[in-house]
């Protein structure tokens, strides 16, 4: 299925902005969509998504994102609703991914794994997954630190799969660049929340499409883990942004109602080029131009 795609993209499963919408509109549209399980509140409602969106998407690839961490009380469950479903791939975030390697192998669905370290890509490597997602600096979320070149370069010596690069790719002309590096495929957020089918709210479409890379911030502050945050979204929650980029104490006691995701807002450092809210479809459509122009222009230069 993934060789059929118009453009090798898949969109980045976002906590409390994937819809199941989303999903089917990206992957009927020529690319990979994803979701996260955990956006769906209980077993029952996510096992309406996964139904509506296995309908809709009869021979298309599409893909959820698994916690495969023991921390996860909905681990077994979700598990078996992934047997039940088979979505065409299962990415997996934290913990090992052996239990889920095994239940989708037994469907023939494929595994990528969401790696930021090189320590994490070979532990992920070692268990057999099919794909490693390389979730280098400046990515939406949990970003990395690591450049991509050196991070692509460094799995390189040790791994043959498949290899899907994630972290400030926003055109065409980056998802071109991820493949002459020698990414398999991209994975893009940050341009997908500001989407008439992402269930992000008006105001976070809005802040995104208004923001640029210096409205971004890097910090842990608010999960324990480091993470990429909207800078603006922080300044409505009353935060002073000069103590934190200063790495100074700073005072959250009158946050207990703030939460991560939910109020405070992601985005990766590729925000800059979102400029207006639009359809998934219209957005792919312009990647493949993009991409398209890109491999044209290349082909001049050399």
């Amino acid at each position: 299925m993934l060789e059929n795609l118009k453009i090798p993209v898949i969109v980045a499963p976002m906590f409390l902005v994937s819809s199941p919408t989303l999903v089917i509109q990206a992957s009927q549209g020529g690319v990979v969509g994803s979701i996260p399980l955990l956006n769906a509140r209980s077993s029952e409602i996510l096992e309406q998504w996964l139904a509506e969106i296995k309908e809709a998407l009869p021979d298309k690839p599409w893909a959820v994102n698994f916690i495969s961490h023991p921390t996860n009380k909905r681990f077994e469950g979700d598990l078996e609703l992934i047997r039940k479903y088979k979505p065409s791939i299962v990415i997996t975030s934290l913990g090992h991914p052996g239990k889920v390697i095994e239940a989708v192998r037994s469907y023939g669905g494929l595994v990528f794994s969401d790696v930021a370290t090189i320590k994490h890509a070979k532990k992920a490597a070692e268990a057999g997954v099919d794909g490693l997602i390389l979730v280098c600096s400046g990515a939406g979320g949990h970003g990395g630190t690591l450049n991509p070149f050196a991070f692509l370069a460094a799995v390189k010596e040790f791994w043959n799969g498949m290899i899907i690069l994630a972290g400030s790719i926003s055109d065409g002309k980056d998802v071109l660049a991820a493949r002459v590096l020698g990414a398999d495929f991209v994975y893009m957020g940050t341009r997908f929340i500001a989407t008439k089918e992402s269930v992000a709210s008006d105001t976070y479409k809005e802040m995104v499409v208004n923001s640029t890379v210096e409205d971004i911030v890097y910090t842990d502050a608010f999960s324990g883990i480091h993470a990429n945050y909207l800078i603006p979204s922080l300044k409505k929650e009353g935060i002073d942004i000069a103590l934190l980029k200063r790495r100074e104490s700073v005072d959250l006691s009158h946050m207990v109602d703030v939460k991560a995701w939910r109020d405070i807002w992601s985005a990766g450092q590729g925000v800059t080029t979102v400029r207006r809210v639009q359809s998934v479809v219209e957005i792919i459509d312009q990647l493949v131009l993009e991409y398209e122009s890109a491999q044209k222009e290349v082909g001049h230069l050399v």
